[in-house]
């Protein structure tokens, strides 16, 4: 009899052990994986879902995540409004479920960049409120788009892009975007 619960003692020992090591083994591998997702997959995870993003500049972007690509992604804003926001410009994000995007959205994104969602812009002669990471606010329309800049055509917000509605022509680093508001 003390044999038989010797060995069901040790036995069970043997199964709490196995046990920690699987757990210790899940949490590694879960924690692993977590390290390889991006703030993009994230982002494409929440595709509809509301969130709050916070960016340098002070700027603030809440709405439903409607599209990611490399680099940036678009909030619907409120009354028929969007907002660009590169993702090096997110200080932090909030509402974000766990869930994360399936591969092929992923691949997909990734085809598209910055300069692409800027030249959708441009091309669509859209009027933009730029917001700066330093603060600043610039309205206009896109000009050009380059490797890593935009030109701006600064006008008012409620006259169309027309030489004599344009009082300069500026230059904005992609570096320096914080947010691109358009309707």
């Amino acid at each position: 009899m003390r044999w038989e619960q010797l060995f069901d003692d040790l036995e069970a020992q043997l199964q709490a052990a196995e046990q920690r090591a699987h757990g210790l083994e899940v949490a590694d591998r879960t924690r692993r994986e977590r390290s390889r997702v991006g703030l993009a997959e994230r982002l494409l995870g929440q595709r509809a879902g509301q969130v709050q993003l916070v960016l340098r500049g002070g700027y603030e972007v809440v709405g439903p995540v409607v599209d990611v690509g490399d680099g940036w992604v678009l909030i619907r804003g409120e009354r028929r409004t969007a907002a660009l926001v590169p993702l090096a410009a997110v200080e932090l994000a909030r509402g974000l479920t766990a869930a994360t995007a399936a591969g092929s959205s992923v691949a997909r994104a990734k085809r598209f960049g910055l300069g692409f969602a800027l030249r959708a812009l441009s091309r669509d002669r859209a009027t933009v409120v730029l917001g700066t990471v330093g603060g600043r606010w610039l309205t206009g329309t896109i000009d050009a788009v380059g490797a890593d800049w935009i030109e701006l055509a600064e006008h008012p917000e409620d006259l169309p892009r027309r030489d004599r509605n344009v009082v300069a022509a500026t230059v904005v680093a992609m570096d320096a975007m914080a947010v691109a508001r358009s309707r």
